[in-house]
């Protein structure tokens, strides 16, 4: 089956003032803050770039929470684009429900489904968009597939309001690995965390959270 809209399938990264980078020269060498610089440039957020992964995150947003109206509600979307042109490539909602499927989380969906179109393992050129921050099972996907970024919406400690989750950041898991994905969140927050709290989705916590393993 082709998912090509898969069913119900930045803190902002600011770039160092002036004065405080000033403030921290003198603790380079010429040749370290000659490094430092360039690598900074790279880490930044443009505002361009901010106003897109708003845009974005409000649009996926609001595709996710058509879910809500359904009897699988979920407030987990994802969505994969190319980093550079915009394209869509997939979208996908959590789905461990509906397959039997532990793993079959937002973004570990869009991962797989993404690879499958393009027929290749590596979504490098990409970048992955997701109303939470991801999971470490998530973000570890994300590594493994070399996308260039990650742009999350509401928080891992704000989902773990409503149910189980592992605590660990996603840009702590990102920072322990040779490979770079650069993480940013959250975007949109308040947006995102309103698919939690919509009285359809609370009511199936209630149901998930009273359900035996």
């Amino acid at each position: 089956m082709r998912y090509p809209e898969a069913a119900f399938v930045t803190s902002r990264r600011c770039f160092l003032r002036s004065a405080s980078l000033a403030a921290t020269t003198v603790m380079f060498s010429e040749a370290q803050f000659a490094q430092a610089v360039p690598q900074a440039r790279a880490n930044a957020v443009s505002p361009a770039k901010s106003a897109v992964d708003e845009n974005r995150m409000r649009a996926l947003a609001a595709w996710t929470a058509l879910t809500l109206e359904t009897p699988n509600p979920v407030p987990y979307g994802a969505e994969i684009v190319h980093s550079q042109s915009g394209e869509r490539l997939m979208r996908a909602t959590n789905a461990v429900g509906q397959e039997h499927d532990p793993s079959a989380h937002a973004e570990v969906r869009a991962i797989r489904l993404a690879c499958s179109q393009l027929n290749s393992y590596s979504l490098r050129g990409y970048t992955l968009y997701t109303t939470c921050e991801p999971c470490p099972m998530c973000m570890a996907c994300a590594l493994w597939a070399r996308l260039d970024r990650v742009v999350y919406g509401a928080t891992i400690a704000d989902a773990a309001r409503f149910g189980h989750q592992i605590l660990i950041p996603a840009t702590e898991i990102a920072k322990r690995s040779d490979m770079t994905c650069v993480v940013e969140g959250p975007v949109e927050r308040d947006l995102c965390f309103a698919l939690f709290t919509n009285p359809n989705m609370q009511n199936t916590f209630k149901r998930w959270n009273s359900e035996k393993p």
